[in-house]
């Protein structure tokens, strides 16, 4: 059985980061080992959640795992909460990296032309420190932007992608994913690899959710694990993702603060 490492925070209430990762490549058929590098009591939409700050525990658990001779087929980065993390991840990457695996870094960081509460430019500049140890990045279009220097628009047209996903690259990143494109009208996500670009289409959702992005880096992540190609994993990701929308929009008593993923993962167990 393959074995990945994710790390990122873990919201006890909520589907997001590691709710949302570890059901999901678990049920790929994928061993889930996880670093949670935060807990919180739920979703940070949500007013007064409590925030534990693990930070302390990632060199630690990193030691032992060390000790213990682990390995791991892949190395999955979500959200961080601080430049320290971002330092002690590389670290982590240095250490565990083989030629036999592949890290794969959501740089969770942004969305809607802005940056999330409590990180600015210098958190950007770290970001792209360790996309440039990743082989697969997956930023949405406002981290992209950001990551690159290139000005953030929300009309734009295919030479515009072209160019960041060729800055994204110069960043030393091997393969680019930007997802939730839309062009000429035809929304989906795009793969990148320094030669080829492949997009992949699907219907539009008409209202946005929290947590998709996580659930599309964790099917990226737990099919690569078990041998797809970037461009099909981009495919499944996409179309599991539009599943668990549709799932959550057709239920009226569906949580707001997510999507019903798990009402569709009976389409990963097979792959």
């Amino acid at each position: 059985m393959k074995r990945i490492v994710t790390i990122q925070d873990i919201s006890c209430l909520g589907k997001c980061s590691l709710t949302v990762a570890l059901p999901i490549i678990s049920a790929l058929g994928v061993e889930t080992s996880i670093i949670p590098t935060a807990v919180l009591s739920a979703h940070t939409i949500f007013e007064n959640y409590t925030f534990k700050d693990l930070t302390d525990q990632i060199e630690p658990i990193s030691k032992h795992w060390q000790e213990q001779k682990f390995n791991f087929d892949a190395i999955y980065t979500g959200y961080l909460g601080s430049k320290e993390q971002i330092e002690i991840v590389k670290n982590f990457i240095n250490a565990f990296r083989k030629e036999s695996n592949f890290v794969f870094v959501d740089p969770a960081m942004a969305d809607n032309g802005h940056l999330y509460p409590g990180f600015d430019s210098d958190f950007v500049e770290e970001m792209k420190k360790l996309c440039s140890k990743a082989d697969i990045i997956s930023p949405n279009l406002t981290e992209a932007a950001m990551l690159t220097g290139i000005e953030y628009k929300t009309k734009y047209d295919f030479d515009y992608i072209k160019r960041i996903a060729h800055e994204l690259i110069n960043l030393e990143c091997n393969n680019i994913i930007l997802t939730g494109i839309e062009i000429d009208d035809k929304y989906g996500n795009l793969c990148y690899d320094g030669k080829d670009f492949s997009y992949f289409t699907h219907e539009k959702a008409n209202r946005k959710f929290h947590g998709t992005g996580d659930v599309f880096a964790s099917v990226c992540v737990g099919t690569m694990a078990k041998g797809k190609t970037l461009k099909q994993a981009v495919e499944i990701a996409g179309d599991f993702t539009l599943a668990a929308i549709k799932a959550t929009l057709s239920n009226p008593e569906a949580r707001y603060y997510g999507v019903d993923f798990e009402s569709v993962l009976y389409k990963l167990t097979n792959l």
